[in-house]
């Protein structure tokens, strides 16, 4: 994809490329003082290869934000942190309050639906959460995020072909500890978040956090009246830590999230197809009929044992279970009739266990294990077409069973030299249901038994189909170290994500004849070169890397209207997934940070991507010009500035942080969506606007007061200072076949202009 970026955008962020030597970090790195007085920006440490490690020494891209610096920059939920990881595109499900889309270097997965898996894994304290539904995660008892970009098949495994992200926690103190926040802001914004944790007797610590988000809507549903993009969210952890030896210890911890915000509907771009409802004025309003009430719970177990046999060994074990449900319902059309009307439901469970053994032994250390899941996720929906008196019912099982042995080993040859080598070899088995009904009237007696519809027919009727999948991923990297602080190094990885089957399948009209089949597994294979390094006598950090990445059979899926009966008239929609020929992804990624001055930082980040889907076969013909890659700006980056300084012995400490993010425009789907002129709808006679994102900036403003004793903590943070609208989301289903029946041309939109003030005491 070729874009024009805005002159002053483009100016700024090669002015910071300039500036920081060919890099720019998005957050500020913290600073230290050495024993001479002068500011050193301090090293991260991370666990993106399952042990802890100077971010310097890992031969991975990876991207790391502890508490403190979140808390700066008034970071909301994790997708504060797709302005400031280059590549990274980490945004709201459409039509949805807490689903996640994560892609990172082109590769993930737009539909939440449960017969698709996602391809960015996420974790939280080590344990993969396998479905998207409440994984938008706010951001409160953190001690970290890290995002690993590129696939990380061989340590992770389970659906990482494009990266992983790791939320993780804050563990428990030796001592006392109790923390309260208020944040007041825009749009009657009132949250307050509770976290504290005490130890009891010598061997055993307690601890929870409840956090209550609550904020009025951006915009209202003018049908309704009621608010639309609020927030209504209550989640709370608990947790205990318990330490009987010095060399044993075992955590429990439990998360329970509820989000109850009204259901999130579309802003329509077209006007009712008889032409008396017009375009709402503003983007964040709906004219929805289908209802607002929405309900999206989650919550997990988890219990940790470690054990340090002796210096060089070290067994661990994780075992967790998880489970969800959603209930929702999603107004494609936008409008007051039921044109196209989807209430749904979702329900998920995982159990996962993992068995780690760790090494660190003179020149040795990696780490080897075994991992398994049993998960499920199901769902009913009905697709209710009014306008024609049909409604298609939709329901569906899909289990997975995953069964992996790994090992990722670091030989050091010398000081300077090292090598790793890893490997993991999994299984993967599919078993689905997959249900498709066609009703008469508004709504299915499937879906809700008071419906009064007349079942018509059964289109899909697969009962315990299955597929089994399997294939080993490796790992090679070699480092070289000319200094403590210069990493060199050469990567190649390699990620796996499994086949399984269309949940909406329509077994007499699927194009590809392959919904009993199911399509099949997807693989990336990486090459990254990089370099990371501190300079200027610890003034200046620079983590930089190259990459190509060969995507085979990706997984596509397209979804359109058609004829059921040959009548002329699209009355009914097919899904299909097929797995594309070739894909190639190159690019490279800048991040850093300088110190100007002992209270000026500079940081920011730079990621640039050429994705382009080089072969998808059809009859023997090459139809790869008739695709593009989903969810992928060609270019996005940021650059901060932070001043940090102290007000006086007996007044506390000022920091000040600005950053300008920008992304390329980009498309939505795997298919481009650039509109259609007047005179090719019936129905729309006016055309319609392009759907997919143009290129937007963002500058966000924080104001942080410390006081001398760190107990309080005053903040002022803006975001989206300028008010820009951007598009995060969208929906098409306009067939000009559909006379005089609305279909979905709706389109969503990240937050406008806030501002929150918080405030924190440490008791």
């Amino acid at each position: 994809m070729k874009t024009h970026i805005a002159g002053p955008i483009r100016l700024g962020l090669v002015s910071a490329l300039a500036i920081n030597a060919g890099l720019c970090v998005a957050h500020a790195q913290e600073s230290t003082t050495d024993e001479d007085g002068a500011k050193r920006l301090g090293a991260i440490t991370v666990t993106a290869q399952r042990r802890e490690q100077n971010l310097i020494d890992v031969p991975l891209s990876v991207t790391a934000f502890d508490s403190e610096q979140l808390e700066l920059t008034g970071a909301v939920d994790i997708t504060s942190i797709q302005r400031t990881t280059p590549n990274a595109t980490i945004e709201v499900a459409r039509g949805s309050n807490s689903t996640l889309v994560a892609f990172i270097r082109g590769v993930g997965q737009q539909d939440p639906l449960w017969g698709f898996e996602p391809g960015v894994g996420l974790y939280v304290d080590d344990v993969y959460v396998a479905r998207p539904q409440g994984a938008i995660l706010d951001i409160f008892d953190i001690d970290r995020i890290e995002v690993l970009r590129g696939p990380q098949g061989t340590l992770y495994g389970r659906n990482t072909i494009g990266g992983a992200i790791k939320y993780v926690t804050k563990p428990l103190s030796n001592e006392p500890e109790l923390k309260a926040k208020m944040n007041v802001g825009s749009y009657g914004q009132l949250d307050g978040i509770l976290s504290g944790s005490t130890p009891i007797g010598d061997t055993l610590a307690i601890g929870g956090a409840i956090a209550k988000y609550t904020r009025d809507g951006y915009g209202k549903n003018l049908n309704t009246g009621a608010e639309h993009y609020n927030k209504d969210v209550l989640a709370y952890r608990l947790s205990a830590d318990w330490n009987p030896t010095d060399d044993f210890s075992v955590r429990f911890a439990y998360d329970h999230s509820e989000d109850d915000s009204n259901a999130k509907h579309g802003h329509r771009l077209l006007p009712s197809a008889d032409g008396t409802i017009p375009v709402t004025g503003d983007i964040y309003d709906t004219r929805a009929g289908i209802g607002d009430k929405n309900s999206v719970t989650t919550e997990g177990y988890s219990l940790t044992a470690q054990w340090d046999v002796n210096d060089a060994v070290t067994l661990k074990s994780i075992t967790a279970y998880r489970e969800g449900e959603t209930v929702t319902p999603i107004d494609f059309d936008a409008l007051p009739q039921n044109d196209f009307d989807v209430p749904a439901v979702y329900y998920d469970d995982q159990f996962s266990q993992e068995f780690q053994l760790l090494l660190d032994n003179g020149p040795w250390s990696g780490v080897m294990g075994v991992y398994y899941l049993d998960g499920n996720a199901n769902g009913a929906f009905d697709v209710i077409l009014g306008g024609l008196g049909l409604t298609v019912y939709q329901a569906g099982d899909q289990s997975k069973e995953n069964l992996s042995v790994y090992g990722d080993f670091t030989y050091e040859l010398n000081d300077q030299w090292s090598v790793s080598l890893g490997g993991r070899y999994t299984e993967d088995k599919t078993t689905a249901d997959v249900t498709r009904e066609l009703w008469l009237g508004a709504g299915s007696g499937s879906f809700d038994p008071t419906n009064t519809s007349i079942f018509f027919a059964t289109q899909t009727s697969y009962n315990d189909v299955s597929r089994d999948d399997n294939q080993f991923t490796p790992r090679l990297s070699v480092s070289y170290k000319p200094t403590d602080n210069l990493n060199l190094y050469a990567t190649y990885s390699q990620g796996f994500k499994a086949g399984g089957f269309d949940p909406r399948a329509r077994e007499d009209l699927d194009p590809t004849g392959l919904s009993e089949q199911g399509f099949g597994p997807e693989t990336v294979d990486s090459y990254e070169i990089g370099l990371k390094g501190v300079f200027l006598d610890g003034r200046l950090t620079m983590n930089s890397a190259i990459f190509l990445a060969d995507y085979k059979d990706q997984q596509i899926t397209v979804q359109s209207g058609a004829d059921s009966d040959n009548d002329g008239v699209n009355d009914t929609f097919v899904s299909s997934v097929f797995n594309a020929g070739e894909s190639q992804y190159t690019g490279f990624e800048l991040e850093g940070a300088l110190l100007l001055t002992d209270q000026l930082t500079l940081s920011g980040n730079l990621g640039y991507i050429d994705a382009e889907i080089q072969e998808i076969l059809s009859g023997g013909v090459n139809v790869a010009d008739q695709f593009v890659t989903q969810n992928t700006p060609e270019l996005q980056g940021q650059v901060a500035l932070n001043y940090t300084n102290s007000l006086g012995a007996d007044k506390g400490e000022i920091s000040l942080t600005g950053s300008l993010s920008y992304r390329d425009e980009y498309y939505l789907f795997n298919v481009a969506n650039p509109g259609f002129p007047a005179g090719q709808s019936a129905i729309f006679p006016a055309g319609g606007p392009a759907l997919d994102p143009k290129s937007y900036s963002l500058l966000d403003l924080s104001a942080v007061w410390t006081s001398p004793s760190g107990k309080y903590r005053l903040g002022l943070h803006g975001r989206n200072l300028t008010d820009e609208e951007y598009r995060v989301a969208a929906y098409n289903f306009v067939t000009p076949s559909q006379l005089g029946v609305d279909s979905a041309y709706s389109a969503f939109y990240g937050p406008p202009r806030t501002i929150t003030a918080s405030l924190s005491v440490e008791f």
